[in-house]
Parts: C-alpha cells; structure tokens; sequence
C-alpha cells in the first residue's frame, strides 16, 4: 500500500487548500472568509508535514490559524500521541497557542510531559519559548523520567536547571572583541599565532561593523588547520565586502584549496558581469521548467543586481513566487523582482504581512502601502505574544510615524490602533479585502499559466 507522502501531491496553487498547503498569506486571509470549509485543511497541515523541506517555517502560520478560525486546540493536543514527527509538529503548535493565551494547549503539552513518550524533546522545546515560571516546576518529573532514557539529554536546558547531567559540555562563554578596533581585530587575524577560536571571535566582530577591504589579503590565510574549510563566520565576511572581493576571488577561483577556490567561484557567481545575464536568465526559465524549488532563490539574488535590465527574468520570478512550495525562498523572489521592476507588488507586499516566513512578512511591514488594511495587520503582528521579537519591533518602528502625527499615511480604523488607544485585539478580527485573483492579476499572470508543482520529493 502506498503511504500519505508517497500519494501525496500539492493542491493547486490557485486554490485554499494549495495556497494553505505552500504556508501564502492569500490562504490565510481567504481561509478568514470561510473557516469552516478551510479547518479540514488546517488540520491537515498539523497532521502531516506539507513543508517543501525543513527551512519552511509552518508553525506559527498553522496556530495563527487555530486561533483566528476559533479552532479548538483538542485535536493538536491529540496529536501529541503520534509518532516523534507528529508530535514535534503538534507541540510547535501548541507552545505557540500558549503564548496567545490557550490554557488548553499549554495544559496539554505539560501533561504530555509528564507520560509521554517524546517528553524530552517537547520539555526541551517548550522551555526555549515559554517563560521559565511556566516549566521549571516539571524538574521533579523529569529527575524521575531521566532514569527510563537510553541516553543523556544534548542540550542544557532546561537540564542544568533541573540538576540533570547533559551530554554536551557547558557553554563557556567567550570574552567579546567587539571593543577592539577593526585594526586590532585585523592584526588578530593576521597573526599565526592567533588561535582559531580567537579569530573566529574577531571575524564575528568585523560583522557588527562597516566592512574592511584591508581584510581581503588575509582571506586565503583563514582556513582550518586540517586546510579543508573555512574558519567560521568568513563567508559571512566575505559575502559583506560585496563587489570589493571580486578582484582577489578571481585567484582564488584557481587555488588548490577546494575551500578557497570554492569560496572564490561564489563570490565571481554573486557578482557577475554583464555578459552573464543572458545566461543567468536561461537558468532561472530552465529551474522553471524543471520545477526546481530548491536554489532558484540563489539565481534570483544574481539577476536582481542588474536591476532593470534583467527584465527577461521577471515573468519567471512572478511564477516562482506564486508557485512555489518552497516558502523560505519566496522572499528572494519578490526582492530580485522589486530591484528589477517593482510595478504592481503593492499586493504582493500587503499579502505577505499574512505569510508564513519572518522574512516574507519582514518585507511586507517594510514596504505595503499605508492604508487601514496593512495598519490593522501590521498592529496585529507588533501586538501578538506568538510573533518573532524582530517581526514586532519592525511593526513597532512601521507604526511609530502612524502614531506620531495621527495618521502619517494610515488610516486608524476598527481593528487597528496606536499604543494607548486600544489594543487591536480588543476588536474584532477584520477580514482583510485581498480578493481572488487580485495576486495574480497585479503579478500580470494568467489564470491559465497556473501549473500544480506536482509531487513531493
């Protein structure tokens, strides 16, 4: 018999379903309208994994919607019960549920300590985002689950807390270097005699700072001892001198070391001339073809350098955003397009405050247009306990002008508010105005071009 994921198969992505199954703020917002069609596919979601692959973020996106279509959390509780995939997805959930004040899900998931089976994984989850007053008074059940594990915790909390021997050795936390000079920091790289550790360190502070091209010589001296990879933190180095590397990567393309030459392919590949636009365009319409989810992403970035002049690659870009399952990599997509041809992505923008990813909602807090709609959403995320910190101070900082002169572009209507005037969800959730087919109409594409993505891998 075959089994859910051999079966399985992306809904189309015009539809609620579809557009619920690839993590779209459209399939939030047309789930709002019609909830009690759109639970079943909620709860599918919960009970099998309809990530593309693991960057996919689901889990705040699924309990948004148990807590806005008023789902009851006693089915996820339930899940909790299913094998260790299941139950992780569950307890994703629930944790986040918590937060917002279900005391049915937050019960759920401390009584699942207690007798469940993968309570080390959930304790070990839950006490990473709840607040420690929550948890800590599990520490007796868990010295007296511990004994019946085949092995040590990894991790060390919440078990140094508890007392509880771990694995893993204690963090020891290193000394900043973030008071030197960036020419102190250079000289610390430059030295042989400078430990690993230590330059990793002073490589982690050149990253707070304005990039260095002094640090360009010393690249090719910064690998590891055994000379098979780069320290830690230089590709990051690297990648924030931008266009200034291109020069020393050409022989670093051509070293011996698979590391270095590597690193200098890359850096030549992210900034390329003219001349390999037309190629860049040919990738990006064969990824297509191949419905390659996985690192087109990586071409949008290349394409998105050259501005208006890859608008070959727009009509591509549009399709991946829409089509793809892949939610990590749809934020790239509308950022090479907004370089290259920015019209019509105001609902791009306004749909993504509803999206799935940080970085998708990121986008849309930065650039949707101001009007009531985007202010109510925009308030709901600086306000909700289940949000990411940087998602809330971004909505934090897009509202701040709003508040300050009484308006600066918004219109402050039902469901959207300025700190001290009343909190959003002191209203009623308002259904916002995205219609059918508005995203597609505006990204230029065709009802007809809209091609399910197919089968998992």
């Amino acid at each position: 018999m075959m089994s859910y994921e051999d079966e399985w198969a992306y809904a189309h992505p015009d539809s609620v379903e579809g557009l619920l199954q690839r993590g779209r703020g459209l399939g939030a917002v047309r789930a709002l309208r019609d909830p009690q069609d759109s639970a079943v596919f909620v709860d599918d979601g919960i009970r099998h994994d309809q990530r593309w692959d693991g960057t996919d973020d689901r889990s705040l996106y699924l309990a948004r919607l148990v807590r806005d279509l008023e789902l009851s959390p006693a089915p996820v509780v339930n899940r909790l019960a299913g094998d260790e995939e299941s139950c992780l997805r569950a307890c994703g959930v629930l944790e986040l549920l918590a937060l917002a004040g279900s005391d049915e899900a937050r019960e759920g998931l401390r009584a699942y300590v207690r007798t469940g089976g993968q309570w080390v994984r959930v304790l070990e989850s839950v006490s990473a985002v709840w607040p420690a007053e929550w948890w800590e008074d599990l520490g007796d059940i868990a010295h007296a689950r511990i004994g019946g594990e085949a092995e040590l915790p990894w991790f060390s909390e919440p078990w140094t807390r508890f007392g509880i021997e771990v694995q893993s050795r204690p963090y020891a936390k290193r000394p900043s270097l973030n008071g030197l000079g960036t020419g102190d920091l250079l000289l610390l790289l430059a030295d042989g005699r400078t430990e690993n550790a230590t330059k990793t360190d002073a490589l982690r502070a050149l990253t707070g700072r304005e990039p260095s091209e002094e640090l360009i010589p010393l690249i090719p001296s910064l690998g590891t001892p055994d000379g098979c990879r780069p320290l830690p933190l230089l590709r990051r180095a690297v990648e924030r001198l931008g266009a200034a590397a291109v020069p020393a990567a050409r022989s670093w393309a051509r070293d011996e070391r698979p590391w270095l030459a590597g690193l200098g392919a890359d850096v030549l590949a992210d900034h390329p001339g003219p001349s390999a636009l037309p190629g860049l365009v040919a990738e990006l319409a064969g990824q297509w073809a191949a419905r390659a989810w996985c690192g087109p992403d990586r071409t949008a970035r290349r394409l998105a350098r050259f501005g208006p002049d890859a608008a070959d690659a727009v009509p591509y870009l549009r399709r991946f955003w829409l089509h793809t399952p892949h939610s990590y990599e749809r934020a790239a997509y509308l950022e090479a397009l907004a370089a290259i041809n920015g019209d019509g992505l105001d609902y791009i923008y306004t749909e993504s405050l509803w999206g799935c990813e940080e970085t998708e909602r990121l986008l849309g807090i930065a650039s949707a247009p101001a009007n009531q709609e985007t202010h109510g959403q925009i308030a709901r995320l600086r306000d909700d306990p289940m949000e990411t910190h940087e998602v809330r101070a971004a909505a934090r900082a897009r509202l701040v002008p709003a508040c300050a002169s009484g308006s600066g572009g918004f219109t402050v209507g039902p469901g959207a508010s300025c700190p001290g005037i009343g909190r959003p969800d002191d209203s009623p959730l308002v259904t916002p105005s995205l219609s059918d087919g508005m995203v597609e109409q505006a990204m230029g594409i065709r009802r007809a071009e809209q091609v399910s993505p197919g089968h998992r891998p």
